[in-house]
């Protein structure tokens, strides 16, 4: 027996610590984990440990510049695809960029959420004052983990040839939430530049079978104080859970990183995600997770655009719900939706639409719903309430326009929406006084703010749209001065997709904050 117990505490505190005080979520630059630290390489499993260098407390980790391609320009969109200028970011400051995407709300229109995804991911020119360290790169990475869209930050991560401990750290923790810690622990011992802390280095032992290594790596760590209490008892379970058997649950650990979560489910008490932020909420779509674990995860992901809508759609028609309310609702009505749209009958579809859009409305996913079924939906010759729904759901679809030519208006509020989709509102009265605000945005002749107007001419355009995407989220919550100026802006750009499809759902959907 190599470890001797240390005390343990009889409960497990659900949830995540400060959970309920908390003003805003973690971001990912708080939850990441201490997962290395200065150069070293971490060897093949070979039952004996290297001897540990350096003074008794890691180095602090650093970002540095890298031979090769700036990482500011590194993206995996095209910038011809994206309808972007290669120099967007122009002469901004990296330091106010990535004051700004840090800043980004999650909880915002999902047209912003998509603009806001395109700027994080296209191949851009580095800003102008770019050194090279990356400083940009890591927002943008930081950002898509705050979304929760891993598979798009893993991507944009597995650009870099030759990673720095800040960039693999992400890498890692990504590779984590996947469930693919093997592939994790291969391509850090395969990376000579990576040196792991001991509670990784013990972790990636382990997961490769030596067992003694990571054993005597977890004893050097805490004799050197390099692994937190809690940390030690956790890993001593880890390694030798039998030692355990009988022994109360440890308390959640203080601080729940991606290495620390995957640890926990390792010892058997996996943690529900719910109240950890979005990322940790990809692990419960692995095909081992409970169906309702899996359905609550992708609507909680689909919201925030970091999984395809489809995605979430297939997950309702897995199976037959097994009991009622909440997420079980949704999936029946779902599952009674395709069936009516299958049997090509308008008649079946009139009963079962408006069941499922008051489903969907009530859990925020009218988006992802638009952008499965918009398209679906027209044709029908769908009559009453369930016209209006389908008509509704096809402008928050990407099929908006061609929805809008289509459409003879039927009440008041319809020649305003029908406006918004063609991008015009002269002569049309707008509903009440948000709807006055988009129409001042979309009236012939309207300028955008002058400071906006400003950052565009001193070639600080991604500062500009970035300034818009805030404007729009926040004015939504009362001063509909920034909704005019924001939308304004996007359309002043020709970015007219985001600025109707913003207005449509600033007109259709209540998110006021």
């Amino acid at each position: 027996m190599w470890a001797s117990k240390g005390t343990l505490a009889a409960l497990c505190l659900i949830g995540w610590p400060g959970a309920a005080g908390a003003e805003a979520p973690l971001s990912a630059i708080d939850w990441l984990s201490q997962s290395v630290t200065t150069p070293a390489a971490l060897p093949a499993p070979s039952g004996t440990e290297p001897p540990v260098t350096g003074g008794a407390t890691p180095a602090p980790i650093t970002v540095l510049p890298i031979d090769g391609p700036n990482l500011d320009g590194i993206g995996i969109l095209p910038a011809s695809s994206t309808g972007l200028p290669r120099k967007l970011w122009g002469t901004s400051s990296t330091e106010t960029l990535t004051r700004m995407l840090r800043a980004e709300r999650m909880d915002t229109l999902p047209a912003m959420q998509a603009l806001l995804m395109t700027l994080l991911l296209a191949e851009l020119a580095p800003p102008a004052d770019s050194a090279g360290s990356g400083a940009l790169f890591l927002a943008r990475a930081d950002k898509l983990l705050d979304l929760g869209a891993l598979d798009p930050a893993m991507a944009l991560l597995s650009q870099i040839d030759k990673h720095q401990p800040e960039t693999f750290r992400r890498w890692f923790d990504v590779a984590l939430l996947l469930g693919e810690e093997d592939r994790a622990c291969e391509e850090m011992r395969a990376t000579p530049e990576i040196a792991p802390t001991f509670p990784a280095r013990v972790f990636c032992l382990a997961r490769g079978g030596d067992w003694n290594a990571a054993a005597l790596s977890l004893r050097t760590g805490a004799a050197l104080g390099h692994i937190e209490a809690d940390k030690i008892e956790l890993l001593e379970r880890f390694l030798d859970p039998e030692l355990f058997e009988g022994d109360g649950d440890l308390p959640v650990p203080e601080r729940i990183s991606p290495l620390v979560f995957r640890l926990m489910e390792a010892i058997g008490q996996p943690l529900p995600t719910a109240t950890l932020p979005p990322a940790f909420a990809q692990s419960d779509l692995r095909a081992n997770s409970g169906w309702k674990t899996r359905l609550e995860a992708g609507e909680r992901l689909a919201r925030t655009g970091a999984i395809d809508p489809g995605r979430l759609f297939a997950l309702y028609a897995e199976r037959r719900p097994a009991a009622s309310g909440g997420v079980w609702d949704r999936a029946a009505a779902i599952q009674r939706l395709d069936a009516a749209l299958d049997s090509g009958g308008p008649a079946a579809v009139d009963l079962a639409l408006p069941e499922a859009w008051s489903r969907i409305e009530a859990a925020e996913l009218e988006v992802p719903f638009a952008t499965v079924y918009g398209a679906r939906l027209q044709g029908l010759g769908l009559g009453g309430r369930a016209g209006t729904i389908a008509f509704r759901v096809g402008l928050l679809s990407p099929d908006y326009e061609r929805v809008a030519q289509a459409r003879k208006p039927e009440d008041g509020v319809e020649p305003f929406l029908i406006g918004i989709a063609r991008g015009n509102l002269d002569g049309v009265a707008p509903p009440d006084q948000l709807g006055g605000a988009i129409k001042d945005a979309f009236v012939t002749g309207y300028a955008p703010p002058a400071d906006l107007l400003a950052l565009v001419q001193e070639n600080r355009l991604g500062e500009a749209l970035l300034r818009a995407i805030e404007m729009v989220t926040e004015g939504a919550k009362g001063d509909l001065r920034q909704v005019t100026g924001g939308l304004g802006l996007l359309r002043h750009v020709g970015l007219e997709n985001a600025a109707r499809r913003a207005a449509l759902e600033l007109a259709l959907l209540e998110r006021r904050g």
